[in-house]
């Protein structure tokens, strides 16, 4: 068989290691030939692929990124677009499948596909932990890790200068990065997309650290909403998917904060940063035995599936059940983290 690979969307830590357990199992169980595409689903309509041999994946699992490149192009736009057009692509080229490595947005354009009678597995990609058929997902646990260090970082200064400190993280529609660096790192209040939260009951956590003698600290998820705004903070425009680049809440807040508590308050932007740098011990293995199992389920003919984590086992799903609902953070793990606000 000659499955060409893809990864699509955001980048995340683990990426890489995802396409070297698949090669590798692949190649040695299978004898499978493989092709990766660049840029994505870009690569997949423009028929822009390269090989990809066991040479290749040598010592990548450590590695952060995508050797191949990822971009939020839409298959469905543009002249080359669309099924017809990419089954035409795969046929003139031997390629049989597509292993397709991503989130929300490029695991409903796999579902598409697959519906049109595309030969797809997907493999779930995302640092907000927001799909739902899977327990946990590669990335995620990195990004945690590398949020939980900034809010390290930033107390140190926050207590030099006695001042609140609100740290912005990703999550789109879901607070598990919010939620867990919060925890870990000993946040004031934790704000994420799952509970709005009027600014009056923000600044009781804040006056309440202070009068503790601390400086306060508070991670918002960019997804957050205060409970007088209908929408989450956007001054971005739209992504490919027409969906609102998130971003700047924190910068919206921490001028608030500081206007009704008299205490001085500073925001910093984690971003890409979240994205970046080499995966951590527990993203690479996930991330591999991912890759390993998708290569299964195309020989299974499993068309349509995910592979996807649960408790310690691999399983697939369809991906329709990937896509047709959020993992949020439920009221329950709020509730446990809220205990420790203020």
């Amino acid at each position: 068989m000659k499955i060409g690979i893809l990864t699509s969307g955001g980048d995340c830590p683990g990426l890489n290691a995802v396409i070297r357990g698949a090669v590798l199992k692949g190649v040695i169980s299978h004898d499978t030939e493989f092709v990766g595409f660049r840029w994505g689903w870009k690569g997949v309509v423009e028929g822009d692929f390269t090989s990809i041999t066991r040479h290749d994946v040598r010592g990548l699992s450590k590695q952060g990124g995508t050797i191949l490149g990822s971009s939020r192009t839409n298959p469905f736009e543009g002249e080359h677009g669309g099924p017809e057009n990419i089954q035409r692509m795969l046929d003139e080229n031997g390629i049989e499948a597509i292993i397709a490595i991503g989130g929300e947005g490029t695991l409903a354009a796999a579902q598409r596909l697959t519906d049109a009678g595309l030969r797809i597995i997907g493999v779930p990609k995302t640092i907000d932990n927001d799909l739902a058929a899977t327990d946990y997902s590669f990335g995620f646990e990195t990004a945690v890790e590398i949020a939980t260090e900034a809010i390290d970082r930033l107390r140190t200064t926050a207590e030099s200068h006695n001042r609140c400190m609100v740290l912005e993280v990703m999550g789109r529609h879901v607070g598990w990065i919010a939620l867990h660096s919060g925890m870990a790192g000993g946040a004031h209040a934790i704000l994420i997309p799952e509970q709005p939260m009027g600014i009056e009951e923000i600044c009781h956590y804040v006056d309440s650290v202070r009068e503790r003698g601390r400086a306060p600290l508070i991670v918002v998820a960019e997804g957050f909403k205060l409970d007088t705004m209908e929408e989450a903070h956007s001054h971005l425009g739209l992504d490919a998917f027409n969906r609102p680049r998130l971003g700047g809440i924190a910068e919206k807040l921490a001028p608030m904060i500081e206007e009704r508590t008299g205490i001085e308050s500073r925001h910093t932007v984690l971003g890409h940063i979240q994205r970046g740098g080499a995966p951590s011990a527990y993203d690479r293995v996930l991330a591999t035995r991912l890759g390993m199992h998708a290569v299964d389920a195309a020989y299974d003919g499993a068309w349509g599936s995910m592979v996807t984590l649960r408790g310690t086992d691999i399983e697939t799903v369809s991906i329709a059940e990937a896509v047709g609902s959020l993992n949020r953070v439920p009221q329950h793990r709020y509730d446990e983290a809220k205990i420790l606000f203020g």
